[in-house]
């Protein structure tokens, strides 16, 4: 669990431990808004601010995805503790109609440079994480899965990637939302919103797929509200959008914030995701 990982990180006070605990313990997004209705005279950008509409395109950004087909991904998870910041990066595909993703997650060098650290697969799907070259024991040719209800964060942190869909179905569960304004991304303008989820409403909501998950990460966290931005494109696509959530280090008895962004791009790519068979799955013991 990623809580155990960041206690480590706040013992020893060194970024580099995070990358060698990561891989042993387990690693740590659109509704078309154009045609809204409002009163007259109002500019479609004033519609956009009431809060309520706002928080209505929010609850749809799952739905809207889906609709979408695929994407590209580059995700990022920002942990500060004790001091101590980190950053694991990761890129690949998702196919929001099957619900399955590839993402390459790049853990943090160490601080000296001594520690190189290979590339971990990580394999999407619903209900389930599969890594490979996870390291801690597993030999480098073998996946190990984990059944991502059973984790107390539903995988939101866990992979040190939080899953996309799960993260628009996150949404779900916006109780406020303020609409920012416009800006752009990569030179695509989007929309900007801004607001507090509760996971526990997210999780009534979501999909079979992920109910599970979220209702995980809803008693996990040290609270069910989620901040997010989120942004997004002229065609109600999600192309961006930043979770932060909050657990508690036991060790220290305090709070650990970790901050999640996708960003989604490309839509419509190709995507090919196979799971692995049941002989490449790792059954042997982990070590800790």
């Amino acid at each position: 669990m990623v809580a155990q990982v960041v206690s480590r990180v706040a013992d020893d006070g060194r970024a580099g431990r995070l990358a060698a605990a990561a891989a042993t313990t387990g690693l740590l997004v659109c509704v078309c808004v154009t045609g809204c209705s409002g009163g007259a005279g109002l500019t479609e950008d004033a519609r956009a601010a009431a809060g309520e509409e706002s928080v209505e395109v929010l609850h749809q950004a799952a739905a809207t995805l889906r609709r979408a087909g695929s994407a590209k991904a580059r995700t990022s998870m920002e942990m500060a503790t004790g001091g101590t910041r980190v950053t694991i990066r990761g890129e690949g595909v998702y196919d929001f109609e099957l619900r399955r993703g590839r993402l390459k997650v790049m853990l943090p060098q160490d601080p000296a440079g001594a520690d190189e650290h290979r590339p971990i697969t990580e394999l999407l799907a619903p209900g389930a994480l599969f890594m490979k070259n996870r390291g801690a024991g597993v030999p480098a040719d073998k996946w190990v899965r984990v059944d991502t209800a059973a984790l107390s964060d539903g995988n939101l942190v866990t992979g040190g990637a939080t899953d996309p869909s799960a993260a628009a179905e996150l949404l779900r569960g916006a109780r406020t939302a303020s609409y920012v304004g416009r800006t752009e991304l990569a030179g695509t303008p989007v929309r900007h919103y801004r607001g507090t989820a509760d996971l526990h409403v997210a999780a009534r909501s979501a999909s079979k797929d992920n109910r599970d998950a979220l209702r995980a990460a809803a008693k996990g966290f040290a609270t069910a509200r989620v901040p997010f931005d989120a942004y997004l494109d002229e065609e109600g696509r999600l192309r961006k959008v930043r979770h932060s959530f909050s657990f508690v280090n036991d060790r220290r008895k305090g709070t650990v914030a970790v901050a999640s962004t996708t960003l989604l791009y490309d839509f419509g790519v190709a995507v090919d995701v196979r799971l692995p068979e049941s002989a490449d799955i790792f059954a042997g013991k982990i070590a800790e």
